[in-house]
């Protein structure tokens, strides 16, 4: 995680997570292996194969940029699973449909260094973030990883819904 740098137009002078938009590119962009099964049929309940695929490349992508970890050269999206969504309400000036997503550290490689868009970028022990000043949706992001952290690989398999948070109704399971 790292902070917003106070120019920023969204959540300046916040903790968040690397991230950003899908960029055309991301659409076609090569990767080392595709999503797994699990994952794309999870993402693909809000989007068609082109951007599930671009959601996971933007991910691989926005990771390196912001932080300069890897999934790799050509990106291994089949480590990434789908943890949640957060989308903002219609009567917000800013709105976003965020999909976060989770890999296991040993998947990743590099130094954290990124492109300076995060300041004191790091990584946060679950209880030291949580003891934070967090945005909401960061703190209730962080509350399914924990949740999501406690499950056993089969019960992860098995869901077949994603935990979507709209902040006017919290979260809704779709």
């Amino acid at each position: 995680m790292g902070m917003r740098g106070h120019r920023h137009r969204f959540m300046p002078n916040r903790l968040v997570f690397p991230g950003g938009a899908v960029d055309r590119a991301d659409l076609t962009a090569p990767c080392a292996t595709p999503l797994a099964p699990h994952t794309e049929r999870l993402l693909r309940k809000n989007a068609n194969h082109r951007l599930a695929h671009g959601i996971a490349a933007a991910a691989a992508r926005e990771l390196h940029e912001e932080t300069g970890l890897s999934l790799g050269e050509l990106p291994a999206l089949d480590g990434l699973e789908f943890l949640a969504r957060a989308v903002t309400p219609p009567a917000n000036p800013i709105r976003f449909n965020a999909r976060f997503l989770v890999v296991d550290a040993e998947r990743v490689s590099g130094a954290l260094g990124g492109d300076g868009e995060l300041d004191n970028l790091r990584f946060y022990g679950l209880a030291e973030a949580m003891a934070l000043d967090l945005a909401l949706p960061t703190r209730r992001v962080m509350e399914r990883l924990i949740m999501w952290l406690a499950m056993s690989e089969e019960e992860r398999q098995m869901q077949t819904q994603t935990a979507v948070l709209k902040r006017d109704r919290g979260w809704v399971m779709e």
